[in-house]
């Protein structure tokens, strides 16, 4: 069989080459649409790009109080367990639970009866050995006035005055036990040593009552006044200090979840010693709690200013960036250009931050928005209200 004619050896560097230059090609298309599906359309008539919209606030100057918060916890100003001092049947209970009594005030009172029978027995005795008493003393007269005449010896003398002493020593037993009754007659009556409110009964009439019972009666809370005790970092330690020396430090308490005022006071004192476990130091503070807003064991949030910043710079903590150079602000300038602003702050509150350094007052930052922006960029600037005045600093 004779061969037929054959096409070009595909392996041809002839071949090769055309392959590569069809690549080639292809390759510089693909690059071509892809820049051209990329680029931004032209402008319309040469206009620039449309201003960004932010909001903005300005940099005002303005005394900054200074503030520090703490979770506390209020605690009765006295806490009393009343007890019984003698045994015996609790004869009546004269306050309702949850009350609040004066100093004074009768709680209960126990069946004073046998007490007043000791007493009366007392006295009785004491009126009988100074019956004793006082015809010894006459017969000691008598052998006194013998034995001067020589009817009478020495010794019948030093007897009978023996047993006067005995008598008066007898009297003094009979006085020390009538105020031992007095006082078990005054224990029968139960009444509160200071003014407070009683919490539960515990035990009702007609009970027999024990000193040596493991429950109270009740307890008496006092919470007018009431503490708080509250801790703070160790390096808040200087600035309470300085602020305690300059006069009383006024303290109010906020409720849980910090919305409501509860009560305004002062602060107490400060621990003689720094918690080294946790670099804290506790404080407690008093609060007159004439309306019983502040309970025993509640947890309150406890706020006192310690000092005040004079005419500082301040501006919103939003408009507060940070960056890996630091904190900066978006500060639009007067052709309402955004400028990236490299500043020093300090927030000093939920609603303000001081600014040491980058800032002037009546400058305009940008405290939405700042996402969209590059340097240079123009904006349009809507304001968004002022810097407020701190509210705490924790």
């Amino acid at each position: 069989m004779k061969p037929t004619a054959a096409a070009p050896e595909r392996n041809s560097p002839r071949a090769r080459r055309r392959i590569a230059a069809i690549l080639v090609l292809v390759t510089v298309l693909g690059l071509v649409a892809a820049f051209w599906w990329h680029a931004p359309s032209p402008q319309v008539g040469g206009r620039p790009p449309a201003a960004v919209p932010v909001t903005v606030a300005p940099a005002v100057a303005r005394d900054v109080p200074i503030f520090l918060q703490a979770l506390g916890t209020v605690q009765a100003a006295n806490t009393i367990a009343i007890r019984s001092q003698i045994d015996g049947k609790l004869q009546s209970v004269q306050f309702e639970e949850g009350q609040q009594v004066r100093k004074g005030d009768t709680l209960a009172v126990i069946d004073p009866r046998p007490f007043q029978a000791a007493l009366d027995q007392a006295v009785a005795k004491k009126a009988e050995d100074q019956a004793q008493l006082v015809a010894a003393a006459k017969d000691l007269a008598r052998f006194k006035e013998l034995a001067s005449k020589g009817y009478g010896t020495p010794q019948s003398v030093d007897q009978q005055q023996g047993k006067v002493d005995q008598l008066k020593a007898t009297v003094d037993g009979d006085q020390a036990a009538i105020e031992s009754a007095q006082n078990q007659l005054f224990y029968a009556t139960i009444m509160a040593p200071i003014d407070g409110r009683v919490g539960f009964r515990q035990l009702d009439a007609g009970n027999v009552i024990h000193a040596s019972d493991q429950s109270p009666l009740t307890v008496l809370t006092q919470i007018r006044p009431v503490v708080a005790v509250f801790t703070l970092p160790q390096q808040n330690l200087s600035a309470v200090r300085e602020a305690m020396l300059r006069g009383d430090l006024p303290v109010v308490a906020f409720d849980q979840d910090n919305e409501r005022q509860l009560a305004q006071g002062k602060l107490l004192l400060i621990d003689n010693q720094i918690d080294q476990t946790t670099s804290t130091i506790r404080l407690k503070a008093r609060f007159p709690n004439e309306d019983d807003r502040l309970w025993p064991g509640e947890f309150v949030r406890v706020r006192m200013q310690v000092d005040t910043r004079k005419g500082v710079v301040t501006i919103p903590p939003v408009a507060v960036q940070r960056g890996p150079q630091g904190a900066y602000a978006w500060v639009i300038t007067a052709d309402n250009t955004a400028d990236q602003r490299a500043i020093e702050a300090t927030r000093a509150g939920d609603d303000v931050a001081i600014v040491s350094k980058g800032l002037d007052a009546g400058e305009r930052v940008v405290v939405n928005g700042q996402y969209r922006l590059q340097p240079g960029m123009r904006v349009d600037a809507k304001s968004g209200g002022d810097a407020n005045v701190a509210q705490d600093h924790s």
